[in-house]
């Protein structure tokens, strides 16, 4: 149970700092650059602080998606992936009313949201897909990579690796999707938000798990044997 509540608290922390930033800085792809810069420096860094927190109780997936891949390549039972992915949700939503609260007493109009992903303008939904698809997959691989045995000494520098590739995922990916590679982040704040966020966020639920699937596919046919 440890575990599990590990990674409730991570991704709660994720959703709170990552999201949180995102709606203090006016997240804005194309009028707001360097709302963007933080914002992807603030899940970049949300996931380095919480690897070396909770990484050695739970590995701090903290993302449905790293659990799948992570199942999918045979270092977790069915058991312990289920429970990861329930409690990231359940510690996604406390990160995302902590977040609602915080916005909604507010008087300042600049501040409202949940930072809850939709697509972009000009993005259509095969594009928002195929964007989650592939930075899932690319966010997924490295960490299956860093974290392998087969690594070494580098396992020590794990987290930075992962926490380093989150930001480099969101600078790109902001632009079309606002960067989920997360199902647990993306269902959250869509569900406090509501609108186009809501009706959307089956994209940020599917590509995720897909770019984790392929990841992990990926990661088998390159893995060596010692």
């Amino acid at each position: 149970m440890k575990k599990y509540l590990a990674e409730m608290i991570g991704t709660m922390v994720l959703v709170l700092m990552g999201c949180g930033v995102a709606v203090s800085l006016g997240c804005d792809p194309v009028n707001n650059i360097p709302a963007v810069v933080g914002t992807a420096f603030a899940f970049g860094l949300a996931v380095v602080a919480m690897a070396y927190t909770i990484g050695g109780i739970s590995g701090c997936h903290i993302n449905p998606a790293i659990t799948l891949g992570v199942f999918l390549s045979g270092r977790m039972s069915a058991k312990d992936c289920g429970m990861y992915i329930l409690f990231q949700v359940i510690g996604a939503f406390i990160g995302s009313a902590l977040l609602y609260l915080l916005t909604s007493s507010s008087t300042d109009a600049a501040i409202a949201g949940t930072g809850a992903n939709d697509l972009q303008d000009g993005v259509t939904v095969i594009g928002g897909l195929l964007a989650e698809i592939i930075f899932t997959c690319v966010f997924v691989l490295v960490v299956l990579g860093a974290t392998s045995k087969t690594n070494g000494a580098t396992n020590n520098f794990a987290g930075l690796a992962i926490g380093l590739s989150l930001v480099l995922v969101h600078l790109v990916c902001i632009r079309y999707t606002g960067t989920s590679v997360n199902p647990a982040r993306s269902l959250a704040p869509a569900v406090f938000q509501g609108g186009t966020a809501l009706s959307n966020v089956w994209i940020f639920i599917v590509g995720p798990f897909v770019g984790g699937a392929l990841a992990a596919l990926i990661w088998k046919v390159i893995e060596t044997e010692d």
